[in-house]
């Protein structure tokens, strides 16, 4: 079992910061089983790496917002870094750790954040979150730079990689304005283009 305090993976002071996706579904899977008697963060884990939202929007989920979805529903999100509308639709794994998140606050007002703090009334910051999601990857002695903006990463890294799902659709998901952005946001485009070469043999 990990000890939080015993790992850092932060940049260095000066340095570019950008996170990176969890690449490995054996990671996501260690992660999962690690949190699975915290509903809270389980599920605040799952849903980050199955809808692609932004920290932001992630946690301002109210109780009342995802009360009575299903899987397959779609609503609309407001993207409060481009004031854009993206669709995201709910998937049986972020339904089922809401779900279950759920059952342990039966009383909540549908104005409570789904995803709370400690007193139970105010969201969690993105400070928290990006905190939280760098104890998780080091957990697993993940090398590396990780943070809040790595779930919405990982959904889109995995999309492309391991569903084969094409990149226009995703930049579509992700609210991209490129596919180039897309690219250089999962972290992915250097060795994509490693393949056109090694692979590309005439």
């Amino acid at each position: 079992m990990w000890n939080p305090k015993s790992a850092s993976n932060s940049p260095k002071e000066g340095s570019i910061i950008s996170v990176e996706p969890i690449r490995s579904r054996k990671h996501i899977d260690l992660i999962k089983k690690a949190l699975a008697d915290k509903p809270r963060d389980y599920a605040l884990f799952v849903v980050g790496i199955n809808t692609a939202y932004r920290a932001s929007e992630l946690l301002a989920l109210t109780v009342g917002k995802v009360r009575h979805l299903q899987p397959g529903d779609t609503f609309t999100v407001r993207e409060q870094k481009t004031s854009k509308k993206r669709d995201v639709t709910l998937n049986k794994a972020a339904y089922d750790a809401l779900q279950a998140l759920l059952t342990i606050m039966p009383d909540a007002a549908d104005d409570v954040p789904i995803f709370n703090g400690r007193k139970g009334d105010k969201a969690l910051t993105v400070s928290t979150l990006n905190r939280l999601v760098k104890e998780w990857c080091s957990w697993c002695n993940l090398p590396g730079n990780y943070g809040s903006h790595t779930l919405r990463k990982t959904w889109g890294y995995h999309q492309r990689v391991t569903f084969k799902r094409d990149l226009p659709e995703i930049m579509v998901a992700l609210g991209h304005s490129s596919q180039r952005q897309t690219l250089h946001y999962l972290c992915i485009a250097d060795s994509e283009i490693q393949d056109l070469f090694l692979q590309g043999e005439l």
